[in-house]
Formats: structure tokens, sequence, C-alpha cells
């Protein structure tokens, strides 16, 4: 028998208690004899001792072998439907064997499902009726099927079991965790763990295991692709292989249970990083079709590439041309070809971007580049045109941030000012992103203004709203005020605001009007044509933004307001195109970011991508695009009025350059017959392009489902191993979310790291190897992980579950009867003993009252014999 005391401070305050009763004791006046006035200080000691004990806690340890078995039910979709009827079938025994005793049951996969009682559990019926509809209107909800983690379900049994109870854990599971330890979390359980495992059953299944291919091959250079198919029965299908997006191989097939495999011969041709899929389809039996195709990647080492984009791909070809003549590959697409992920820009060592507006990118676009550029040593260089810099909409967008030219050119006093006004839709139906990018776009708007430039602010919803009168754009502090107290208000009214625009502007003393009208809805009617045809009359143009879904925009009216008015027409599907599109019409309004005038290229600092070429003889070019350099870039050439032509800057590992003129036909016309014109943009195109120093490093992948081995051999150019070298990996997993490995030395010239795949997708690594002597190697490479372990067939793994119940004093594949057995070990269950205590020193209050009452004895006798 033990005790503890829960709140053990309590006791201190025994001892003052206990010495101030006695005091009282001792100086107490009452005259009733010593053994009475003994007596009532014994009762009151022992009420004091009683309260003290209850307030710290006092509590019984009482020994005991009663056991609350927890039931943790595999429900991922490597069990099965057999799996389910196999849980069922012991769990029905498992709540005979216990009968009254206490219990829990959790299902668990990627995480854990709501706890309940055995007897309220989900049947097998229900749990596979929720794997059919992803839905379960039962009164347990199912938790996330395409993983298992068993070590956060063992996590959760454990602090599940209340105290005073032996813990007792039954886990029923094929054993095959896709995340998590399981062991980890048992060697910090107390519970004996126990195992029955599940088997996934007969269901007919089918699943591509692997596409094996070298991880490094030569541009042309035939190689093999290894295709592993698994299956649990005899069928027949159409085995295709993609390239990209192509379909380069097919073969119809014939499968035999176990294990198959198939090889394809392919070479790589173009691609530095080149990626082949693997379909099988036409099966007769199959149930689960996510693990029908998977995909490999291989890295190809030739000729550099580059990717020429270009608003008119037909307009860059003698670039392109040029290029290929002195061996540089170039790749000529729209601007819909720019990749949209890192893995596809991993083909190119440089991207060139000619006359592209900012709206023809996403955002998440604008930020893969960058990251390309800045992690992966991408090259990255903008050419001008209309479309380009500052009239492009590029102002403070994420490559207008890594671009050595600014794009936020601010006019000449000489160059005519310009009166705006901007007409914003602050209806209920613009509240959230909508409006917030309307405010973000009205200040950009206004920084991209010069001081002499004029600009107002109009909002409408059912009624018209001045938010800013027209005033100079000096003023950006007042109007970045102005532009924050927008706030969504009613209905739809646009034609008074247009009127109003209209009004502001007939006054104004600027030599280029312009009107930009955003709005996300159909407006009440109005003359809108008419007005827009007066507008034009006055000199006033009208360009207008829609925004939102193009059922919920009257897409024709805006259309006719905008081509009447002499302006431009936008549809922003996505807000968050707004502010470019405001900052592209707001430099295009102002009509001073582009000069037409004919001029010849000025060498600002001598460079070797200058070498050989004579600019004293180069022809005219015809135009360029007006911006200012940013702070440390460098100019290497100039215009004659001095703005900059070309520059260029480092921004982190990779290169980033600017041409304010073309390449093309329009202002480079008289270039493309220039002999220097293919050398120079050659050397420009070595210069910013990625740089790969990786002469002796060999890199070997080991992949085996979820974990990587990345090992990489390091030798000089005689041959040696390098084995003073400190190495890391660059890692952007699928989510775009990145870190860093460090590459440890395991042998002479060998080092590796082990990369957890936990993601599926593209996994983008930049290897760099730097020796004691400062030599530098770097290279990358990519690893993809294609569906989810969970759909991979495999057997029950016994081994391990063996191991876990050996390692708790569990038992594995117990009957459910074994249960009813009482466990080996016991725990001491708590009893507090407050209310025992308290009661006894209620009742210990009557004869301490009496006591204090009533004098006991002889001297109570006498004064009864003399009364």
């Amino acid at each position: 028998m033990s005790f503890e005391f829960s709140q053990p401070i309590y006791l201190l305050a025994a001892i003052p208690a206990v010495l101030l009763l006695w005091w009282v004791h001792r100086h107490n006046l009452v005259d009733f004899s010593v053994s009475q006035r003994l007596a009532s200080l014994l009762i009151r000691t022992a009420m004091l001792i009683m309260l003290i004990a209850a307030a710290a806690g006092l509590t019984h340890l009482q020994d005991t072998t009663a056991p609350w078995t927890v039931f943790l039910q595999d429900v991922s979709l490597s069990t099965g439907a057999e799996g389910a009827n196999q849980a069922e079938e012991f769990l029905r025994q498992a709540e005979s064997a216990i009968g009254s005793g206490r219990s829990t049951w959790i299902p668990f996969a990627a995480s854990n499902g709501l706890a309940c009682s055995l007897d309220q559990r989900l049947n097998a019926a229900q749990i596979s009726s929720f794997r059919r509809q992803q839905t379960t209107e039962d009164r347990i909800q199912l938790p996330e099927q395409s993983d298992t983690n068993l070590e956060q379900a063992l996590s959760l049994a454990r602090s599940s079991v209340p105290a005073g109870y032996v813990p007792r854990i039954v886990v029923l599971t094929d054993g095959n965790q896709t995340t998590g330890n399981a062991l980890r979390a048992a060697t910090e359980s107390t519970a004996e763990i126990w195992t029955i495992p599940l088997t996934r059953g007969a269901d007919p299944e089918v699943q591509i295991d692997a596409v094996n291919l070298p991880s490094e091959v030569r541009q042309g250079e035939p190689f093999p692709i290894e295709v592993v198919i698994s299956s649990s029965h005899e069928d027949q299908g159409q085995l295709e292989l993609f390239e990209g997006e192509f379909r380069v191989r097919s073969a119809t097939v014939r499968i035999v249970p176990g294990i198959n495999r198939f090889q394809f011969e392919q070479s790589v041709e173009r691609d530095r990083l080149a990626a082949f899929r693997v379909r099988i389809s036409g099966l007769q039996q199959d149930t689960l079709l996510d693990n029908n195709s998977d995909t490999g990647l291989v890295s190809a080492n030739g000729q550099p590439r580059i990717l020429l984009a270009d608003s008119d791909p037909d307009l860059i070809q003698e670039l392109a041309f040029a290029l290929e003549t002195e061996g540089v590959i170039a790749d000529v697409r729209p601007p819909e070809g720019i990749p949209n992920g890192i893995e596809g820009l991993q083909n190119f060592e440089l991207l060139v971007m000619s006359n592209i507006a900012a709206t023809n990118l996403t955002r998440e676009q604008m930020q893969t580049i960058r990251s390309w550029v800045e992690d992966f040593g991408g090259g990255f260089l903008m050419l001008g045109g209309e479309q380009s810099f500052g009239p492009g909409g590029w102002f403070q967008t994420p490559l207008d941030e890594i671009l050595p030219l600014r794009s936020d050119f601010q006019k000449e006093q000489e160059k005519p000012s310009l009166g705006m006004v901007l007409v914003i839709d602050r209806s209920g139906s613009m509240e959230g992103e909508k409006l917030a990018m309307a405010r973000s776009a009205a200040r950009a708007a206004v920084r991209l203004l010069s001081p002499r430039d004029q600009v107002g602010i109009v909002a409408f919803d059912d009624k018209t709203w001045v938010i800013s009168e027209l005033q100079a754009a000096a003023n950006q502090g007042r109007l970045a005020d102005q532009i924050a107290g927008l706030q969504p208000g009613g209905g739809t009214s646009m034609y008074p605001a247009m009127e109003m625009a209209a009004e502001m502007l007939d006054s104004a003393a600027a030599r280029l009007k312009h009107v930009i009208m955003l709005t996300d809805g159909i407006s009440n009617s109005g003359d809108f044509e008419g007005l827009a045809a007066r507008m034009s009359a006055s000199g006033t143009t009208v360009s207008v933004v829609a925004v939102g879904e193009e059922d919920a925009t009257d897409i024709r009216l805006l259309t006719s307001i905008a081509r009447t008015g002499r302006g431009r027409f936008y549809h922003a599907e996505d807000p968050a195109l707004v502010p470019r599109i405001f900052a592209r019409e707001t430099m295009t309004a102002g009509r001073s970011a582009i000069d037409e005038a004919p001029f010849a290229p000025q060498v600002i600092r001598a460079t070797r991508a200058l070498a050989g070429i004579d600019f004293e003889v180069a022809p005219f070019l015809l135009g360029y695009v007006r911006t200012r350099p940013q702070p440390g870039a460098e100019v290497i050439l100039a215009t004659e009025k001095g703005d900059p032509l070309l520059a260029w800057w480092r921004v982190g590992l990779g290169m980033t350059g600017g041409f304010t003129s073309d390449a093309s036909s329009r202002w480079a016309a008289e270039w493309l017959t220039w002999p220097g014109y293919g050398q120079f943009w050659t050397q420009v195109v070595r210069q910013l392009m990625r740089r790969q120093s990786a002469a002796g490093m060999n890199i070997r992948i080991e992949q085996n489902g979820t974990t990587a081995a990345i090992n990489v051999e390091l030798t000089d150019s005689n041959g040696e191993f390098l084995s003073d070298a400190e190495g890391s990996i660059l890692v952007s997993d699928p989510k775009m979310g990145q870190h860093r490995l460090q590459l440890n030395r395991t042998a002479p010239g060998l080092y590796r790291a082990t990369l957890e795949l936990d993601n599926p997708g593209v996994w983008n690594l930049d290897l760099t190897l730097q020796t004691a002597a400062g030599e530098t190697f770097r290279k990358s490479r990519a690893i993809y992980t294609g569906f989810p372990e969970e759909l991979r067939l495999h057997p029950p793994d016994l081994e391990f579950l063996q191991s876990l119940s050996r390692l708790t004093g569990g038992r594995f594949q117990p009957e459910a009867k074994e249960l009813a057995e009482s466990p080996r070990r016991t725990v001491q269950r708590p009893r507090p003993l407050r209310t025992l205590l308290l009661t006894l020193a209620a009742f210990l209050m009557i004869p301490d009252i009496l006591l204090r009452r009533v004098e006991f004895g002889r001297q109570q006798l006498s004064r009864a014999e003399g009364t």
C-alpha cells in the first residue's frame, strides 16, 4: 500500500497551523478540565491535518491489472477490402472476448481518425463505402487514406489510455508504413503492442514498379529504358512510352503474375533534362488506375541550349539561325511555351524573352524563373519591344526586381504631359482580392507618372464617388492615402462614372488624356459607345479592364467601348494581373518609354563579350525602350542620349541582362545583314548563360521508395580522387519549397546525401562541391516521384510486425480470445482520498463542538448537586 500527494505544496501549511493551534490551547481561558481541553486539542489537530491532507491531494495508490485495450485499425488503401474484412472478423471476436473491459477503437492511415468505443466502430462495409465515395455520413470520420503513419497512431494510442489501467495496444495492419517510424514510437511506449497482420487479398492489380534509365547520357546517344511491372494475375495491355507530351513508342505486351520487365531503346536529341513517361492501359482486370503510369528523368550532355520566347516567334527566327550557326541551339516558342516549373527551365542555359508583356506570364511563372536564376544559376535576358520593360507592365514584378534595368522610367520634361483618370468598380462583388489588386494597381500607376502629369480617381457602385480630384502626380503621399480609402459598396452603375471622368479631363491642360476603366460586372444601361466616341473626338482615349469570369461581365460592350475610345481592352480572369495591366497602360498612354529615333550604339565598358566587334561600323538601331540602370548593374552599351542599351549583373548564382532595343526586323532591321550580328549575340548569350563546371563530377542516384541516396564521385583532371571538398545540395521540392542537404564524405573522393521524397512530383537538385584549393564543381539533377507508395503492391511486412511485438513484450498474430487474459504487469491506480478526509473532518466537528460547549467530569457533577 502506498500514498502520494498531488499538490504537496499545501503540506507546508501543516507546521505553522499546528503550532498556532497549540499556542491557542496554552493561552485558552476556558476553565474546563485538562483532559477535556486536551481531547478538544487532539480532535482539532486531527481535523486540521485532514483538511491539509485533502488540500494537498492525498491519494491512495492501489495495484491493479485491469487492462485498457486500444485497437488501431489500418484503413489505408494498401489494406484493401480484404484487409477490412479480416479486421472486422477479429474485432468482432475481440469485442466478445473482452466483454465489459475498457477499450478504444482508432482508425488510422495518413493521420488518425476519431476515437470511439469498440462497439461504435465502423464495420468493413462502411469503410469500403468511404473508400469508393470519399465521403461518409457515418458518425465516425475516417482519415486520408493515401499514406500509412503507424508512428502517429501509436503516439495517440499511448496518450488515450487513462491513468490506472494497464495499456495494451492491438494493431491491425499490413505493416507497410509509408511515413513515420513506428519502432521509434514503440520504444517510447510502456504498452504491450499486439500485432495482427492484414493481407491485401486477391484483388486483381497491375502496377508499374519502376522506370529505370541512366541518370546521365550524351545527346544523340542511344540508351535503354527498362520498365518493371508487377501483377497479381495474367493479363494483356498496351504499353506506351512518352517523351514529354509526345508518344514515341507503343507495344502490346502480355503480363504474367509477379515481376515483368520490358525494355525500350531511346535517345535524347535536344533536351538537357528529358522526362520519359510510361503508361499501361487496356488491361482486362485492374483495381487501381493511379499506379498504371510512372516517369523517369535523364540528364543529357551536349551543346548549350537556350529558349527564345517572342510574342511573334517568326520575328525572332533570324536570331535563332545566327546562334545555331555559332553552335548554340535555340528553341523558339511563343509566350505560352515558357515552362511553368524549374524542371522545364533546366533544359536551357538561358531564357531570352523578346517583346513579351507581363500579362502573358503568371506570377508563379515569374517566381519560378527568378528562383531558377538565383538558386540554380540560370541566365535571363530581356530584349526590348513595345511590350518589354515599362510598356509591357513589368514594373514591380518578380522579374523586374532581378533585371539590371528598371522599368519605372519617368518622362523627361520636354515630353507631353499626361492627364489620366482611373475609373474603378467598387461594387459589392469587388470585395476581397479584386479590390485589393485595384488599389495596388492604382498606386503603381501613380508611381509611374512624372510630377508634371495629372491623375484623378473615380469609383462607382450604384453611385459615383470622386476619390481624388484631378491633381499633380507629384502628390504621391496624398494620392496613396486616398486610394487606400477605396472600399466596396453596392450595385454597378458605370455610365455616370465614365461621364465624370470625361468632364474631369475636358478641363485638363494636359496634351495627352487617357481613361482606364476597371469593372467585374454588368453595368446599368447607358450610351457608353456614344460617350466613348465623344471622348475620342475630344482627344481622350479609353482603355477597359474586365476582371473575373467571362460570363459575369459584358465583354461585348466593354470591347466596344475600348475600340470606340481608341484604347485597349484587357480581360483579366486572375485579379493578380490588374497591377501589371495598369502599369502597362500607364506607360503606353504616356508615349514616353519608347524612342524610335535611329541611333548608333556607344561602347561604355569594354568587355570580353564585345571582343572582335567593331561598333564604329555597326549600322543604326531604329528604336529602343527607355529605362534606367539599377544601382550596381554593369552598363556595357548605351544610346547616343546616354540611356542604357545593354546591361547585365549577377543575381544569386545566375546572371540577368537587358537589351533595350530588339533583335528583329522592327528596330534591328539593318543589323540583320551586318556581319557582326551573329558574333555579337553569340558572345552576349555565352556571357549570360549558365555555366556548369562538371568535369570530374559523376553523380549516381539510388531511389528506393520515398528515399533517394545521392552519390557523388569527384576526381581531378588526372583521375585522382578529390577528398578535401565541402559540398551541399540545394533541393527544390514539387511544392517550390527549398532546403539544403549536406554532402558527407564516405570514402576517398566519394560523397553522399540522403533525401526523403515526401511529395509526388519533380525534385530539382543543384549540387555544389568546392575543394580546399578553391576549385568549384556544379551539376544539376532531378528526381521524379510518381504515385504514392501506398498504391504499390507489397505483401504484409511480417518481420516488421514481429519486431514491433517483440520490442514491447506483446504478441504477434494472437487469437482474439487471448485478450481475455489478465496482463502480466500491474499499475497503480490512484484513488483520491479528498472526499473521505473532508467527510471525516466534518464528523469530527460534532465531538469538537461538544467538548467546547459542554463541561464533562466531576466538576460538572458537583455543580449539579450544589444547585
